[in-house]
């Protein structure tokens, strides 16, 4: 078991007494939200794995560190995942609870269901190295540390290969019955990039090992719930309040297998952060978890005059650039969608195999 407290992390820019992780760009954007001078992006379909294993003091859950170069929460700790790719609702094989039954757990229509429950499978094992997949209803694969694997991992990660083709190619099933549905958060409306992200529970399958895969990431480490927490409280962990929060949730459980049986019970209402000007002072808050309330006092009023236009313009422009970011990005996913489609129509006038 690795303590990341002593494993060189420490408090970076943007944390608070505690190691919850603040934008110094936030009062600006919000500002400019309650003024109207900044449009809330529509957050994208995400989904993230705690992933678990039994150490000899109980369980322990994967987490790596943001690089320092990260334009967003930089330095802070958070868990293998990533934004839904639009191959992921293609047809794959599939083990364990069906589509309906996972639409019905995450509040979601069968198609975002699946494509969710892919996300959360295809992102751990680009990120953490671990798949949770297997040629039968019953089995996993045990061992994806070889050179063949690697080269299909780093495929996906490009994009050059989705999902669906990578289980096929392999004769796998995803084993949804794998994973457990643990929480959900939405990012605040004042952020220029936001995702509505699905958080998942599952054990580390035996026999699979992880390892630091992601470009995102500069430490990876296995912890106690309970360590992180208390390395967060001192402030010497960076982290996100659904990062913390879900950490404080995995403290009683005694083993993996006792936290996976409590998934059942969770509660999946979204959670949204919410902004009030009061005066000139903000209060932000996340419903429900009141340790996370800031009052945010106004800057003096010679420096609030001086940087509020320009800061709000920033602002401003950051969700532009965001908003055309992934304009383009979902054009290139949907060019590459077409573009495996037409492939596999010319496969199939051919007489070969479709995915």
């Amino acid at each position: 078991m690795t303590d990341p407290a002593s494993a060189g992390a420490s408090a970076a820019p943007g944390a608070a007494a505690d190691g919850q992780w603040y934008s110094p760009e936030w009062p600006a954007r919000i500002r400019a939200l309650a003024n109207g001078g900044l449009v809330p992006v529509t957050p994208r379909r995400a989904a993230t794995v705690l992933l678990l294993r039994d150490g000899p003091a109980g369980p322990e859950v994967h987490m790596l560190r943001r690089r320092a170069s990260m334009a967003f929460a930089a330095g802070a700790y958070a868990y293998p995942g990533g934004g839904v790719d639009a191959r992921d609702e293609r047809p794959v094989g599939w083990a364990g609870p069906s589509r309906a039954d996972w639409a019905a757990r995450l509040g979601t229509d069968e198609t975002t269901a699946q494509a969710v429950v892919c996300a959360a499978v295809r992102e751990t094992f680009e990120e953490a190295g671990v798949l949770l997949a297997g040629a039968t209803a019953g089995s996993v694969v045990e061992d994806t540390t070889g050179e063949d694997w690697e080269t299909d991992r780093a495929a996906l990660v490009t994009r050059d290969l989705s999902f669906a083709d990578f289980l096929s190619r392999r004769g796998l099933l995803l084993r949804s019955d794998l994973l457990r549905g643990w929480a959900r958060w939405i990012t605040p409306e004042f952020e220029p990039r936001r995702y509505d992200t699905f958080f998942f529970a599952a054990a580390l399958p035996p026999g699979q090992r992880t390892r630091n895969s992601s470009t995102e990431a500069d430490r990876v480490v296995w912890t106690r719930p309970a360590d992180a927490v208390a390395a967060y409280d001192r402030g010497e962990l960076l982290m996100m309040p659904p990062t913390i929060t879900t950490l404080r949730h995995l403290e009683p459980y005694g083993t993996a297998a006792e936290a996976l049986a409590a998934a059942a019970d969770r509660d999946l209402t979204p959670v949204l952060a919410r902004a009030e000007l009061c005066g000139e002072e903000i209060v932000l808050s996340w419903p429900g978890h009141d340790e996370f309330t800031k009052n945010i006092a106004a800057a003096p009023p010679a420096a609030r005059e001086a940087g509020r236009a320009a800061r709000e313009t920033r602002a401003v422009g950051e969700v532009r650039a965001a908003d055309e970011a992934d304009e383009t990005r979902a054009a290139d996913e949907a060019s590459a969608a077409d573009e495996a489609s037409a492939a596999d129509e010319v496969r199939e006038a051919d007489g070969g195999p479709a995915a």
